[in-house]
């Protein structure tokens, strides 16, 4: 479905992504692990084309894209198979969650009001915030809001949905109901990348997990191999905490 070979990326003389190869199939569930500055989120965003890639490419339905020398045309017919939640909801202060939902459907997909509030209605019901569609952001908790981002993502019905942290910006008694609402999303094989630091969670819903460091995937598998049985010292060492917890 989709694979990323070789991406690179700079910051200046910081070389953050040191050639990276992923492949990810219909249903998976791929969970990225890393220590901070480990590569996680940009390795994301240059997938959505949020941030420009230096090198390497983008394989996407059969098709190869590289990834320094895309079209704008191409990059709008990749997004629209692809959704992004990220950390910090990145919703309209102005707006109702409906609102929210159905705005990207509306301007970016031209679907009519009518169809696009039916849409925002079912994807809201899908996370649980039916009962707060007229609620405004101000009005809802950061849990509250990140579902209703995961709602406006869910309404344009993409092929892959793209997590960054969803739950770094909550407090931990909110972390759950996002957690269960992406839970939910795997029991229908909805094909994820999640770059997470919740390790229990990373262990029990996905079908591979990824673990960065130094910009460099160093080890990958199941998650019973890489949370049970890791290769790598540097997956162990990152992984001891939580083991031994």
């Amino acid at each position: 479905m989709l694979e990323i070979k070789g991406l690179k990326k700079a910051f200046g003389s910081l070389e953050v992504l040191k050639g990276v190869d992923l492949k990810v199939n219909q249903g998976d569930v791929v969970a990225i692990l890393g220590p901070s500055g480990s590569g996680k989120t940009t390795m994301l965003r240059c997938v959505n084309f949020l941030e420009h890639a230096d090198g390497g490419s983008l394989i996407f339905d059969g098709k190869e894209y590289p990834f320094h020398n895309i079209s704008k045309k191409d990059i709008a017919a990749i997004r629209q198979k692809t959704a992004f939640v990220f950390q910090n909801y990145n919703l309209f202060l102005n707006k109702t969650a409906l609102h929210n939902v159905t705005e990207g459907l509306i301007i970016g997909r031209k679907m009519p009001k009518t169809r696009a509030e039916e849409k925002a209605r079912a994807a809201l019901e899908k996370v649980g915030m039916l009962d707060r569609a007229d609620y405004y952001p101000h009005q809802l908790s950061g849990g509250q809001c990140q579902r209703v981002a995961i709602a406006r993502a869910l309404a344009l019905k993409p092929d892959i949905l793209c997590f960054d942290e969803p739950t770094s910006a909550l407090d931990p008694e909110l972390t759950g109901e996002v957690l269960k609402v992406i839970q939910s999303l795997a029991d229908q094989e909805t094909t994820m990348i999640i770059v997470t630091h919740e390790m229990a969670f990373a262990r029990d819903v996905s079908s591979q997990v990824i673990f960065m460091d130094g910009g460099c995937i160093l080890e990958q598998g199941t998650p019973e191999e890489v949370f049970e049985n890791p290769k790598e010292e540097r997956t162990k060492q990152f992984l001891s905490r939580f083991t031994n917890g």
